[in-house]
């Protein structure tokens, strides 16, 4: 793809490793999920959050659900079913650039 040079991956060998180094930068975790109550529309994103996506079929183990700093939704209909997770990690971005984008604006003033 033609933007990976904007782009830095960091990789993890195990989840403890990964929590360690969230941990030591303060980066807060988000979690998506149906599970939560609170809408991705009304949180407050930051420049150190980290949005977490689990499995269509599954979402994440209990152990990574717990570590989440917040757990969001993105409200469906009753009675629909819960949207992909590349249309919710499409949508999630998007909400937290806005927001944090506009953040950065105003210290730039």
């Amino acid at each position: 793809m033609d933007y990976l040079d904007q782009v830095t991956i960091t990789r993890h060998d195990s989840w403890s490793k990964f929590e360690q180094w969230r941990n030591h930068r303060r980066y807060r975790l988000i979690l998506f999920t149906t599970k939560a109550s609170l809408s991705y529309l009304d949180y407050r994103y930051g420049e150190a959050d980290i949005l977490l996506f689990g499995r269509e079929s599954a979402g994440v183990p209990d152990e990574v659900a717990a570590a989440a700093d917040a757990r969001l939704v993105i409200p469906v209909r009753s009675g629909m079913r819960s949207l992909n997770v590349a249309v919710t990690a499409a949508m999630a971005l998007g909400e937290a650039l806005r927001q944090t984008s506009s953040a950065m604006k105003e210290k730039a003033r």
